[in-house]
C-alpha cells in the first residue's frame, strides 16, 4: 500500500518541535514568501523544479541533488519561476540543542552544521545520483515512521535521524576526501535492505523500488547479486518466508499469515515453502513443536 509522505506547504518559519522536523513537497505554486532567518539549522534538498533561491546576497538556481545547509541567522527564501514542473524538496530542520545530544556521541554529527556555522554563510553541495537516492530513502522511512503508530515508534525515529545525519556527514566528508572509500552503492544497498524490511507486505517489484529510489532496475539488480549474491526476488522471498516461518511458530495460524507478509495468495506461499524448507509448513511446525 502506498502511503502519501507529502506535506501541505505553510508559510510557517518556526518549529513546533523542541528537536527536529522533517518535510518532503511537491507544489505547482507557492504563496509569497518573504526573506527571512531561522534560529535553527535548515538542511534543504533540492529535488526538481524551476525556482531560483535566494540566500545572503546569493541568487542561483539550484539543480537536482543539490543540498543546502543553512545556518541559523542567514536570510533566505526561495521563488517560483514556472509552476509547470512540480517544485520538489525536502527540508530539514534541526535545533543547535539537538545537534550538541548528538555531537556529545561523535563530533562526526555536526560536521555540516559547524562547517556552515564557522563560515558565516550557507554550505552546498551537489551529490552523486546514487548517493542522493540513498538519502531519499532514508528520508521517505524517516518520514513514514514519523506518521506511524508502531509500537517502537519513538525508539525508531531516533534511531533513523541518528543514521540520517550521520550518513550525509559521511557522504558529503568521503566525496571531497576521495582516499576513503566510496560508500554509495552500499548506502543505497542498506537503504534497499531496510525499505524492503519495513515493507514486506507491500510491492516489493524492480519496477517499485526503481521508482522509489530513483535508480534504474539494471543498476539494482546487479547491485544486489554482487552485495548479496542472490538476485532480487530470491532475497525478498527467502525474508519473507523467514518471517513467515517466525510467524507460525509464535502461534499465528498456517493459512493467514501469508498475505500479511506480502506473498500473493496461499498456494504461492506453500510451493515457495516447501522448496525453501523441504516440507509443507504444518509438517515444519508440527516436528519442531515435537522436539521442544
Amino acid at each position: 500500500m502506498k502511503k502519501n509522505l507529502k506535506t501541505e506547504f505553510s508559510t510557517r518559519q518556526y518549529m513546533l518541535s523542541r528537536d527536529f522536523e522533517i518535510y518532503y513537497y511537491s507544489d505547482r505554486s507557492l504563496p509569497n514568501v518573504k526573506s527571512h532567518t531561522h534560529d535553527y539549522y535548515e538542511f534543504y534538498f533540492f529535488l526538481g523544479g524551476d525556482i531560483k533561491m535566494h540566500i545572503d546576497k546569493n541568487t542561483f538556481v539550484p539543480v537536482p541533488g543539490t543540498m543546502m545547509v543553512i545556518p541559523p541567522g542567514l536570510p533566505h527564501y526561495a521563488t517560483l519561476t514556472n509552476g509547470e514542473s512540480p517544485y520538489r524538496r525536502f527540508v530539514f530542520w534541526v535545533t543547535e540543542d539537538f545537534l550538541g545530544t548528538l555531537g556529545s556521541i561523535s563530533e562526526d554529527y555536526r560536521f555540516l552544521a559547524d562547517r556552515a556555522k564557522k563560515s558565516g554563510t550557507f554550505f552546498m553541495h551537489k551529490f552523486t545520483e546514487i548517493a542522493f537516492n540513498s538519502l531519499q530513502g532514508k528520508v521517505f522511512s524517516l518520514i513514514d515512521e514519523i506518521n506511524s503508530e508502531r509500537f517502537g515508534r519513538d525508539a525508531k525515529i531516533l534511531i533513523s535521524v541518528s543514521d540520517f545525519m550521520l550518513s550525509l556527514n559521511r557522504a558529503v566528508y568521503e566525496s571531497e576526501n576521495p582516499t576513503q572509500n566510496d560508500s554509495d552503492s552500499e548506502s543505497l544497498y542498506h537503504s534497499i535492505i531496510l525499505y524492503i524490511e519495513t515493507h514486506i507486505d507491500e510491492d516489493l517489484s524492480l519496477d517499485e523500488l526503481s521508482e522509489k529510489f530513483h535508480v534504474s532496475k539494471y543498476h539494482i539488480s546487479h547491485l544486489f547479486t554482487k552485495t548479496n549474491g542472490l538476485p532480487l526476488h530470491k532475497y525478498i522471498i527467502k525474508k519473507r518466508l523467514g518471517m513467515c516461518l517466525d510467524a507460525i511458530l509464535s502461534g499465528q495460524d498456517i493459512s493467514a499469515v501469508s498475505s500479511g507478509y506480502g506473498f500473493s495468495d496461499y498456494s504461492v506461499f506453500y510451493r515457495a515453502f516447501v522448496k525453501e524448507y523441504g516440507k509443507s509448513p504444518k509438517q515444519y511446525k508440527d516436528e519442531i513443536m515435537r522436539n521442544k
